[in-house]
């Protein structure tokens, strides 16, 4: 990202970008970036973009060989094509041989590093990758937008925020909008103000369900799924998560069984490292035995609907008390 910012600052550009990875926030953010600084003002002409699977090489190669109208740069934005995993053969041919005058910008979500396409990007121009951000950079980004409006949080009020927002950049950057509007004339930011204004996610009422499953507490954890369900997720959807969280959960337990440390548990589960104590305390509520038998329960589960012994709605609400019941 430093050396991109560079090229825009220096005004020095390549004639080819690739941005790709997992972070939507952070990729868009510097296709826009790119864009305003490769095109000129109000220049409609010049500008191209292409979206999706279909888009199609030859389309883009007979439209790179074309002069720009007025201006000293044609750009071609390609996003999601798909290209740098497979299809890609013809585009990678074309570049070595790109006209002074046009530039491109691909963006992608996820690549293959092997790709002739990807191989001739490095070859000849430049390549960012915005992946998840870690914790504390996310903390230092929160910490810059509440500073910006002269506001201030706790330690342990912006550990609750991260947790209620996930790590998503551009969910984050959402419910920050509404967190200052709610707090306007405040600042301190609470944990009161958090829970009031910050929509909870799916992911975090599944963990409670599960809190509420491991309590036998039937209730609260039907409550929850009812929930979900008049927020019109999809029971379907809800099954999965709670089959994930299943295995998250068995994943956990047996890797501190083999007495892994917290940062090694996050990197071989995929989980941000302040969650791992609170899914390590959960796990400990199961035995390694009824988080197998969940995680076979999940599976049945799904077979049912999809074979129609069963309805949807009903399947999960099923799966949800008996490892919810007390007895």
């Amino acid at each position: 990202m430093q050396k991109l910012l560079q090229d825009i600052k220096n005004q020095e550009y390549s004639q080819v970008y690739l941005l790709y990875g997992e972070e939507d926030y952070l990729r868009k953010q510097y296709r826009d970036k790119l864009k305003e600084a490769l095109v000129d003002d109000g220049d409609t002409m010049n500008n191209h973009y292409y979206e999706g699977k279909d888009t199609k090489a030859e389309e883009i190669i007979d439209l790179a060989e074309t002069l720009p109208f007025f201006a000293s740069r044609r750009v071609i934005i390609i996003e999601n094509s798909g290209w740098f995993q497979k299809g890609g053969d013809k585009m990678a041919e074309y570049l070595p041989t790109l006209p002074d005058t046009t530039y491109f910008v691909f963006v992608e979500t996820q690549i293959d590093k092997r790709s002739k396409l990807y191989k001739a990007v490095n070859k000849q121009g430049r390549i960012s990758e915005f992946a998840h951000q870690d914790e504390q950079t996310l903390k230092r980004w929160i910490l810059g937008m509440l500073k910006k409006e002269g506001k201030n949080i706790t330690a342990a009020d912006l550990q609750f925020l991260l947790e209620r927002t996930g790590t998503e950049m551009a969910n984050i950057k959402t419910e920050m909008e509404k967190l200052l509007c709610y707090t306007l004339n405040k600042t301190e930011v609470t944990k009161e103000d958090i829970e009031e204004i910050c929509t909870k996610r799916v992911q975090n009422q599944i963990f409670e369900m599960i809190n509420a499953i491991a309590d036998r507490n039937q209730k609260r954890a039907l409550d929850l799924y009812y929930d979900l369900l008049t927020l019109k997720e999809p029971p379907m959807r809800i099954l999965a998560l709670i089959g994930r969280q299943f295995n998250l959960l068995l994943q956990v337990k047996e890797l501190r069984k083999k007495g892994y440390s917290p940062q090694v548990i996050s990197e071989k589960t995929g989980l941000h490292g302040f969650v791992v104590g609170k899914y390590a305390k959960q796990a400990e509520q199961f035995k390694t035995r009824e988080l197998r038998e969940a995680l076979e329960a999940c599976v049945e589960a799904d077979e049912n609907v999809k074979t129609g012994k069963m309805n949807d709605v009903m399947s999960v609400e099923i799966l949800i008390c008996k490892y919810s019941n007390k007895c």
